[in-house]
């Protein structure tokens, strides 16, 4: 009879632990999901700048307006964040608790040296008379940059909140699921930089 009880009990337990399991998969799709439909928004915005980034209205252009070694100091900062949270899944893979709180504080930085480098281009744009109601070209210019910024602050907001949860929880398998989805978040959004670095401003410039 207790053979029995101490079966019927493993069983609850191998139970318990592949529900989780299954949970936990479930919560990851969600996030690839996710992705899959932030890439359609992007793909809008990018679709409709390009339409767009000829109308200007009779007001300043790309050209006179995006100063290169900004937007360089931008993209080399991002990209070096890319690895830095890279950095912390390795990190985190070791078991290394310091190594991954400590590459997420620095990847956590660089991010908002980034979103403060924008945020002054837009204020300098702005003080020169480039509004977003200025013309159709700044408007979605405005749209498509500004919302991507907007994604690198949620993120930055997103690593903090699971900075502090592992100092306080540790590395389990539920914060090793929400570390990966905030670098693979980080990463798709340095690959977006990309683009709005190639296509809005270098083709901006020429």
């Amino acid at each position: 009879m207790a053979n029995v009880a101490a079966n019927h009990s493993s069983h609850d337990h191998d139970h318990g632990h592949d529900g989780h399991h299954d949970l936990e998969a479930l919560r990851t799709m969600g996030f690839w999901i996710f992705i899959i439909t932030d890439c359609i928004i992007f793909g809008t915005l990018f679709a409709t700048y390009a339409v767009l980034m000829n109308s200007t209205a009779g007001g300043p252009t790309g050209a006179e307006l995006f100063e290169m070694p900004g937007v360089i100091a931008e993209t080399f900062i991002l990209l070096t964040s890319s690895f830095t949270s890279g950095l912390a899944v390795l990190s985190m893979n070791r078991g290394d608790k310091k190594g991954l709180i400590g590459w997420l504080i620095v990847t956590a930085l660089l991010g908002a040296s980034f979103i403060t480098l924008e945020v002054t281009e837009f204020l300098k744009m702005i003080d020169e008379g480039a509004k977003i109601s200025t013309s159709a070209f700044l408007s979605a210019f405005y749209t498509l940059v500004g919302t991507h910024g907007i994604h690198v602050s949620i993120g930055l907001i997103w690593m903090i909140a699971l900075m502090l949860q592992v100092a306080k929880r540790g590395i389990t398998p539920v914060t090793k699921r929400k570390i990966g989805n905030i670098s693979l978040y980080w990463h798709f959004l340095d690959v977006v930089w990309i683009f709005v670095f190639t296509i809005v401003y270098m083709m901006g410039v020429r």
